[in-house]
């Protein structure tokens, strides 16, 4: 029986091909305000994936966009479940407004990499996610505290695996700006994927093999080259009679 996976990108962030990407992938999370984005990136990004029949889910951060969200900020977890419903609610008012319905939330950066490790993060994150629509899919780090949190606060969870991040004998993603942090080589990260997708494992950065639950695979939409990436990465997959749906129709 062929598997099924989820292919999402990280969009919205004003800083990549979001045109060309769109229509290769299954999913989008769409910045909301507090890493990058604005009403005018929102709704353009929803419009696209309206136009090409892709999920669109909520993509929250940390509020810190001089840092792109990818600074780890000692902010209390109240103070996090507050900024994470704003910035929810604020793409869902949009998405009310243009027809589309959101159907998933994945956090962004520094707070997605706090809340694979601290519990207290990951559980004000899954509750305000379940108060807001307990019917929205948890994108989380596969194997992660927030994927924990997710389940147990009776939300659907997304395990999610990256295509072009390198990863620790933990599972948890490498340091951005140490050594293997980002997959630069094409050939390596379709290597990456096609292991994640059949094998349900990835090799660390110390070469000791990895099991992953891989619901959702993620590629950056940031990056330079990521149309291209995206289109190597959906023709690997379905040349490997893989499936490519949104969790929501999975």
């Amino acid at each position: 029986m062929s598997k099924h996976i989820d292919f999402n990108c990280d969009l919205g962030e004003g800083c990549g091909d979001d045109a060309a990407i769109v229509p290769l992938v299954s999913s989008a999370s769409i910045a909301c305000g507090g890493h990058a984005g604005d009403e005018a990136t929102m709704r353009a990004t929803l419009l696209l994936c309206r136009a090409h029949g892709v999920a669109a889910g909520a993509h929250p951060s940390f509020e810190d966009r001089e840092h792109f969200g990818r600074r780890a900020l000692s902010v209390p977890t109240a103070e996090i479940a507050r900024s994470v419903r704003a910035q929810i609610e604020r793409l869902a008012a949009i998405a009310t407004a243009e027809g589309v319905r959101l159907v998933h939330v994945k956090p962004h950066g520094a707070l997605y990499n706090v809340a694979a490790d601290d519990r207290g993060v990951a559980d004000a994150i899954a509750a305000t996610v379940r108060e807001i629509d307990p019917s929205l899919v948890l994108f989380a780090l596969s194997g992660s505290a927030l994927a924990d949190a997710g389940a147990a606060h009776g939300l659907r969870v997304a395990h999610e695996v990256f295509a072009e991040r390198g990863y620790d004998r933990r599972g948890r993603l490498l340091p951005r700006g140490s050594d293997g942090a980002v997959i630069e080589s094409l050939d390596a990260a379709i290597a990456q994927v096609r292991r994640l997708a059949s094998r349900g494992e990835v090799v660390a950065d110390d070469g000791s093999i990895v099991a992953l639950r891989a619901d959702t695979l993620c590629l950056h939409g940031d990056r330079s080259d990521a149309a291209l990436f995206a289109r190597a990465v959906r023709d690997a997959l379905e040349a490997d009679g893989v499936v490519i749906a949104a969790m929501a129709t999975a």
